[in-house]
């Protein structure tokens, strides 16, 4: 019996991206630099920002004609400083994360007028010896290091788009539920344009807003532990339901975010023991975007 679809919806709400293009001298040194500039950043609940792969570039297509990679980094538009917390995360995930990594280099990717000077201001790094060139067709900061020159285009751009559609998928078992997002994330993977952030695509805590303890900004969704189903009244794990994972989604357009999702539906709904897709939302309360599951 396939897995019922929910009549819900997924809220999500504007956010602030920067889209970058890595590249590498080879697929080890390019992973090793995404690796460490996408780390600790699967929810700005708790995380500066929110970063992950959106897609992996063939040597053929980059400016430099070597293997590269689109990241994504973001920032919920409701922080009034998103702009200053975008470019400090670009600043920091970069200088310390791919300048570090041997033959990397950076390469704006985001279409906008909006600009961050992050290539210039990184380029103090230099001391003085760094040097603007016009290198690829683009205006790149050229910073010496030890190993060779590092460089970086001199402005990256950003824009407005749409975080926090979501999926969850309620199983009869962990590795049922395990197995459904895994499929729903290798599905959503080949959608250019979005990120999945948390740790493999996969977020196992899924949070509620606020907290019985003050200090506490968001908590965990006790209604939809399924370890405290019985202890509980207002429980809402369905049953037959002993565990559920989520998957929450990132995109340039709100159309992307559909997209994303609608092929991570279809590629969960084999899965054995998979028994109900839903989607978290606040009521309308956070975010403009509703993307109702059965459309």
């Amino acid at each position: 019996m396939p897995a019922l679809i929910e009549d819900t919806y997924a809220e999500a709400f504007r956010g602030l991206y920067s889209r970058i293009l890595v590249t590498a001298r080879n697929r080890k040194w390019l992973d090793h630099a995404v690796n460490c500039a996408t780390g600790y950043a699967s929810s700005t609940i708790g995380c500066g920002c929110e970063a992950g792969v959106d897609v992996y570039v063939n040597e053929k297509n980059t400016p430099d004609r070597r293997p590269g990679a689109l990241l994504q980094f973001w920032t919920p538009c409701w922080d009034k400083n998103a702009v200053k917390v975008l470019e400090g995360e670009l600043m920091g995930r970069i200088g310390q994360c791919i300048l570090t990594a041997p033959t990397t280099r950076v390469f704006n990717a985001t279409t906008s007028r909006k600009k961050l000077a992050v290539g210039r201001k990184l380029g103090f790094y230099g001391d003085g010896f760094q040097k603007e060139e016009k290198r690829y067709g683009r205006e790149m900061i050229v910073i010496p290091t030890m190993s060779g020159s590092f460089l970086v285009e001199k402005e990256l751009g950003y824009t407005e788009g749409v975080m926090g559609g979501n999926l969850w998928f309620m199983a009869s078992s962990r590795d049922s539920a395990l197995d459904a997002v895994e499929k729903a994330v290798e599905a959503i993977s080949d959608v250019g344009g979005v990120v999945t952030p948390f740790p493999g695509g996969v977020c196992a805590s899924g949070s509620k807003t606020g907290s019985k303890y003050s200090f506490l900004k968001a908590s965990t969704h006790e209604r939809y532990c399924s370890t405290l189903k019985g202890e509980i009244k207002e429980s809402n794990v369905p049953v037959g339901v002993e565990s559920i994972t989520e998957v929450v989604i990132n995109g340039v357009s709100e159309g992307k975010v559909r997209q994303a999702m609608l092929v991570g539906i279809k590629a969960s709904l084999g899965v054995n023991g998979l028994v109900k897709i839903s989607a978290g939302n606040y009521g309308g309360r956070l975010g403009r975007y509703k993307i109702h599951l059965r459309d």
